[in-house]
This record gives structure tokens, sequence and C-alpha cells, in this order.
């Protein structure tokens, strides 16, 4: 364990709450005396040592730190402008699971702040703040009145659903979407709603009894224990439940005295030995949070994966896959082909063709759909022996910014059709896919999956858009993947890693060159379609698009 010295330097500002879905909220309070709990706040914000006072503030010295986070905010979502790398290999598997930090120390501790401060350096935009806060136990009517009146511990392990906590974590260290339950301080209770959390290749654990289960301990990669002085810790959590949990100075004290105080002394404290790292001063100490960063960074390094340079040297040589079915070549559909792949076609005639294309394509996967016998009565009193969807429903999602354009045909065929859609775009530097937004459906994990994309080339972007729904727990078997066109090279690469998705698609070209482009191939289908700017080397991946 390395305690860490405190830090001379002035405490860094709180950074701004997390995006939504990122972090654990916690919800305001309603006070019944508003006025009065804000006086009392104010009253003791006095007694806090002074931040910053009459210092500059500390300059970032790392160059992984940027004034502004990596988002872009609109009045509906949150979208990531920097993506996920590849969190699997070739094979489709997660080779190294995400790094977990957890951050145990006493209630106002400060764990949150440091917690927020260590994702502001990291500047990595897909990490995942879990608060142990969420985890509370459902309360009997009993405990409820306990509660109501300062007279139940939650600052006892048992108060925790611990079970929940590890399966949780172990999910997210797997790459899985989870759902974690939300917490009312006001009412003692859980919210019907959950937050959906996905994609962290850093997990931060946050909670008093973070260090407290032997299994949940094993799961921590890095242990942190944030030492702040008790009375600081005291002024700090008088002032929170006044003004965010509308409670009183009388009854927070006697909670603290009678549950909080002997916690620490008999739960919290004693795990500081388990710890790697001991942070005096909380958020105060930048030094330990640099060197904590500094960490993190180079573990993240060491799992930096090149998945489209691994696709590129294998499956060679091999014959198509069985799980890959191609649009019958009529002349009528031979025909539409040599439109769109002339050059001189005009933007409207590409469209045209485009769409009529998207139409056959997708009625002919509709026929992989499971289907039973069923039994209707025709208008003239006569029964019909025919075939119903055995599904429960069939969702649609699109790989930005070229499959959007088949999501009208989908939905001319399939009435009140679902649709999500994922962003993956390639990155400049690294030849890699990243992952940058998704937008998927409710329960998703219930339904047929139809996977669209124009163009597949080495199949990089196709691999991470199903990764993502196998993640959401969407079986494999019931993810179709559709494409305009294929390579070889890009069906291959699906199949290897998933072989039980179905492909499905009007026409597969044999080569790509060294740039990883389709040959003789559509060119850049987006902006062809969308009458965007060409790139210069008539690229069939999408530029600000799917990463091919």
């Amino acid at each position: 364990m390395a305690a860490l010295p405190a830090s001379a330097d002035a405490p860094r500002p709180v950074p701004p709450p997390l995006a939504a879905g990122d972090g654990p909220d916690r919800l305001e309070g309603k006070s019944e005396d508003r006025s009065s709990s804000s006086s009392n706040a104010e009253s003791l914000d006095r007694l806090l040592p002074p931040v910053g006072a009459g210092r500059s503030p500390r300059k970032r010295t790392t160059s992984q730190c940027k004034s502004e986070p990596p988002l872009l905010r609109t009045s509906k979502r949150t979208i990531y402008t920097a993506g996920r790398p590849p969190w699997y290999n070739e094979h489709g598997t997660q080779s190294k699971e995400a790094f977990a930090i957890g951050l145990g120390g006493g209630s106002a501790s400060g764990k949150t702040t440091v917690a927020r401060m260590i994702i502001e350096a990291l500047d990595v935009p897909w990490v995942v703040l879990l608060s142990m806060d969420s985890f509370y136990k459902v309360l009997t009517r009993q405990q409820q009145e306990q509660a109501a009146h300062n007279n139940f511990n939650f600052d006892h392990p048992d108060a925790f659903d611990f079970d929940l906590i590890i399966s949780t974590l172990k999910k997210l260290k797997q790459g899985k979407s989870v759902k974690v339950p939300i917490y009312d301080f006001t009412t003692h209770s859980r919210k019907k709603d959950w937050k959906t959390l996905y994609g962290a290749n850093v997990i931060i654990f946050e909670g008093i009894m973070a260090f407290a289960d032997k299994t949940l301990l094993e799961l921590l990669d890095m242990k942190i224990f944030v030492d702040t002085d008790s009375d600081i810790r005291l002024v700090r959590r008088l002032r929170r439940d006044i003004s965010e949990r509308g409670r009183d100075i009388e009854g927070v004290i006697k909670q603290y005295n009678k549950f909080v105080k002997p916690a620490f002394d008999q739960y919290i404290q004693p795990t500081m030995r388990v710890a790697d790292i001991v942070v005096p001063r909380g958020s105060g100490n930048t030094v330990a949070i640099d060197l904590i960063v500094q960490h993190v960074h180079s573990q993240l390094e060491e799992r930096e994966l090149s998945v489209r340079a691994a696709l590129a040297s294998a499956h060679q040589c091999h014959p198509l896959p069985r799980t890959l079915s191609v649009l019958k070549s009529t002349p009528q559909v031979r025909g539409m082909h040599t439109i769109i792949r002339d050059r001189e076609t005009s933007r409207d005639e590409f469209i045209f063709y485009s769409k009529r294309l998207m139409r056959l394509l997708i009625e002919h996967a509709l026929s992989f759909l499971p289907f039973q016998d069923c039994v209707v009565q025709t208008p003239q009193g006569q029964d019909y022996s025919g075939k119903c969807y055995a599904g429960k429903q069939i969702t649609g999602v699109s790989i930005l910014r070229a499959g959007e354009t088949m999501e009208p045909a989908l939905r001319a065929v399939c009435k009140d059709v679902r649709i999500g859609t994922i962003l993956i775009q390639t990155n400049q530097f690294t030849g890699e896919p990243e992952l940058h937004y998704l937008r998927l459906p409710k329960d998703i994990s219930d339904d047929h999956v139809i996977l669209m994309d124009c163009t597949v080339s080495t199949g990089a972007a196709a691999m991470m858009a199903v990764r993502v729904l196998l993640d959401h727990d969407v079986p494999e078997d019931k993810i179709f993947l559709l494409s305009l066109l294929m390579a070889e090279m890009g069906v291959h690469s699906v199949a290897y890693a998933f072989p039980r998705v179905r492909i499905i698609t009007t026409a597969v070209d044999k080569r790509i060159n060294d740039l990883f482009r389709i040959i003789p191939g559509i060119g850049n289908f987006g902006d062809r379609y969308f009458g965007t700017d060409a790139v210069p080397d008539g690229s069939d991946e999408e530029e600000g698009g799917s990463a091919g």
C-alpha cells in the first residue's frame, strides 16, 4: 500500500457533471423549509478549508488533458467526439477486461469528486462511474419508518446489495450493457426507472464499503482509499444532507453519531490496509491524482488492439461460409448493379436504383426469419393454412451514416419496426474502427435484429456493431447483417468471428486494395447518395460514417 503525500498545489476545480448515462445521479431532495436549509448550508461552508485561496489555478502538465470534454451535446442526446477503440480481437471476443478502479473512504470524504477529477484528467470518453449509493437494498415498510426517523443504519455492510453490485461490475468488466438502479435519498427507496451503462474501458467504482467484500475486491484492478479528516467529512455531510436531501441538522448529527462514525471505525477505516494507494486530503491532492492517471494510461496502452490489420491477414482463400446468402443475380439485379456502379450515373438515378435493390434485399432477408404454421378464416368463411412470424419483434439497427439509407425500405415492409443507430468511424491515425454513439431500443435482446450497412469491405465496422449487439444480450443467431455490397474479406471476417450471424447481400466482390477499398466496388456510397464531396481516393469507406 502506498501513501501519497499531500499536494502543495491548489485543488483543481470540480469538473462539470458527467454526461447522461455515465454516472450515478444524486437526486435533489425537497425540503419543507428550503430557505432555512440554504442558510444552514451556507453557514457550514465557512467551516470548510478555503479552496485555492490566494493561489492561481494549477496548470496541467499532461498532454492528454484538455479543457473541454470530448462531447457534443444536443437537445436530445450526447455524442462522444472521441470514439471507443476495439475492445475485442479478430475472433470477436474480448481479449482483456475493462480496467476497474475502486475508490473507498468514509462518508463525504470526497470519493465522487476524486473520481470525476480522475475522469477529467484521463481524457478518455468511455469511462463509467459506478456509485455504491445506487445499490442500497429495498427497505421493508418497518425499515422505511426507521429511516424516516434517522434510526436505520445505512452505513452497515448489510444495507447494500452486494450480489447485485458484484454481478453488475462483472458484466461491465466483460464489456456488457448493465442496468443500474436509481436510489432516491429523500424517500429511501429505489426509483422505478433504471439507468443503463455500457461501453467501459475504465470503470470507477466508489463507495464507503467498496473494499468490504472479498469477491468485490478481486474484481478491482486498483484500490484507492480517500483519507479525509473526520471534521471535514462531518461538515460536508451536514451541508450535503441539509441542502440536497432536505434533512435537518439535528437528524443529521444524530445519524452521524449513532451510525456513521461507529461504522467508519469498525468497517471502513480498517479497509485502508487493502488499498494500493492512500490519497490524503482527497480532491485537494492533485499530485496523487496525476500519479493515478499516469498508471491508468499505461494500463490502457497495454490493452490497445489492432483489429483491422489482423483481419487483413486472416481467412484468405477460404470458401464462402454457409451463413452467407447472396440475392440471386437475375438480369434485373445485375442491371441495377450496373447502374449504381457506373461512375457516370447521376445522383438521382443512383438513389432510385439503390432503393430498389434495398427493397429486394430486405424482402429476401425476411425469408430467413422463423415462421410457424397458422390457420386463418377467409372472408368466404373458409380456413386457410398459412404461416406467421414466430418471433417477438423485429428491430432494425443502422450503422451510420450509409446504413440509415436502408431504413425506409425496412419500414416499408415491416410494420411498426423499431429502429436503432450505431455510429462507427475510422480513426485517421490508427486506421481502427471506433464506436462514437449508439441508441438502441429497450429490451432489444428479445428481438430479431436486422443490422444494416450499405458496404462492407474488411468487416471491421460490422464486427464492432455485432459486438455491441451481443453486449446488449442479443443472441448471435438472431442477428442478420444486410449489405448491398460486400468484399470476400468482410464476409470471412464476420463469419469467422460470429459463425451464427446470418450474412445477406446482393453481391460479393473478390478483392480489396491496399487501402482496404472494395474492388471493383461501388465508390463511397454515402457521398454518392447524399451528394457530399467524394474522398479523393474513391474510398468505399465512409468518411465520417462507417468504418468498413
